[in-house]
């Protein structure tokens, strides 16, 4: 091999050449075979015949050659047949593995584009939530929009329990004091008072502080409010003769009944000391529930004396009913016993036309007439 270009054993050419060149070699071997021959005296016969010998081997030779040049193109065009059909079905190959790829790969785009709108209505959602959480962190951080907060979950809750009639929303009592709601029960227990303005800044100090002694600053001034608020409903809220004696505080979040119940119990009892009960919104739903069956039982009983008049205007319709059937069946009687007698009559007056039918009018004597009946 030289640089630009390569020998190729396989080409046809280059047998040829290697042919005609082989042969060039014989005949000036052979040439010079015959003017040695002839130096050294050898009868020109013999050399007539290496000479024909040597034409016939050319012959074979080329022939030879000839069938090789012959079988290489025919192996050669077998082979290219084979590449090309080799190519052609690796083409195919290809292109279905490159349309099923393409098919895939759309799928996965369609199916990855749907996440993708899935994932921003999840975004759109987290975005609107963080906006809520913050609006109802503005609300709790003011201590009028925090009562109400307050004041509007327990008006929900109150309006899903109760009848509209049985509670009264900002009622005024006798000392002055403004109560959230007010549930007009009868007495014995009475009116019932509900307060929603729960102090939440110490409950948010408790639940930011960080470090032990920050902790324990934050327990004792939670403690310290919550203990003044029960107080103070105690004093506004439960009037002797005006309303019951328990009052009912209202805290507008579960954790932080649940912060009372876990961790501050003596809180807890000191309101039962009070008759103030401290309730969330699931307790609170569950205790108005008791209070509206207190309402019902109490409605049924102011409806007693009503109920009784009606029974008695149920009784005396019920047996001047019983006199009209009583009527009518004595009509039912007395009708009957006319159609019976009228039945009667009828065969009686059939049996008469009968007779008279089987007797000649002109043989009857005046005097064989019966009697009427």
């Amino acid at each position: 091999m030289t640089e630009g270009w390569q020998i190729a054993l396989d080409d046809p050419l280059l047998w040829a050449g290697l042919g005609g060149a082989l042969l060039a070699l014989l005949l000036i071997l052979s040439i010079r075979a015959s003017n040695r021959a002839a130096r050294l005296g050898y009868p020109l016969s013999q050399l007539a015949q290496r000479v024909q010998s040597l034409a016939e081997g050319q012959d074979r030779l080329a022939g030879g050659l000839h069938h090789v040049s012959e079988a290489q193109v025919q192996s050669q065009t077998a082979m290219l047949q084979l590449m090309e059909q080799r190519l052609a079905l690796v083409q195919q190959n290809m292109a279905e593995s490159l349309h099923g790829t393409a098919r895939r790969t759309a799928h996965s785009l369609g199916e990855l584009q749907e996440r993708l709108k899935t994932i921003d209505r999840a975004q759109e959602n987290i975005t609107r939530l963080s906006g809520d959480v913050l609006s109802l962190q503005d609300i709790l951080s003011n201590k009028q929009t925090r009562g109400a907060f307050g004041e509007i979950q327990l008006n929900d809750i109150v309006s899903k329990a109760l009848p509209r009639d049985s509670y009264v929303l900002q009622a005024t009592l006798s000392n002055g004091r403004r109560a959230d709601c007010l549930i007009k029960l009868p007495g014995p227990p009475g009116a019932m008072v509900v307060d929603a303005k729960f102090p939440l800044e110490s409950y948010e100090a408790l639940r930011r502080a960080e470090t032990p002694e920050a902790r324990q600053r934050a327990a004792q001034g939670f403690r310290m409010s919550v203990r003044r608020h029960v107080r103070d409903i105690s004093d506004r809220y439960i009037i002797e003769g005006e309303t019951a004696d328990s009052a009912l505080m209202f805290l507008p979040s579960e954790a932080v009944y649940a912060e009372l119940h876990g961790n501050f119990p003596e809180i807890v009892r000191e309101g039962f000391g009070l008759r103030v009960w401290i309730v969330s919104p699931t307790t609170c739903m569950a205790t108005l529930n008791t209070l509206r069956a207190v309402l019902k039982d109490a409605r049924m009983r102011e409806q007693a004396g009503a109920i009784r008049r009606e029974l008695a205007l149920l009784h005396q319709d019920v047996d001047r009913l019983g006199g009209r059937v009583e009527n009518l069946d004595r009509h039912f009687g007395m009708a009957a016993r006319d159609l019976a007698e009228i039945r009667i009559s009828a065969e009686k007056a059939g049996r008469r036309a009968q007779r008279l039918d089987n007797f000649d009018f002109e043989d009857l004597a005046p005097e064989a007439r019966p009697a009427p009946v």
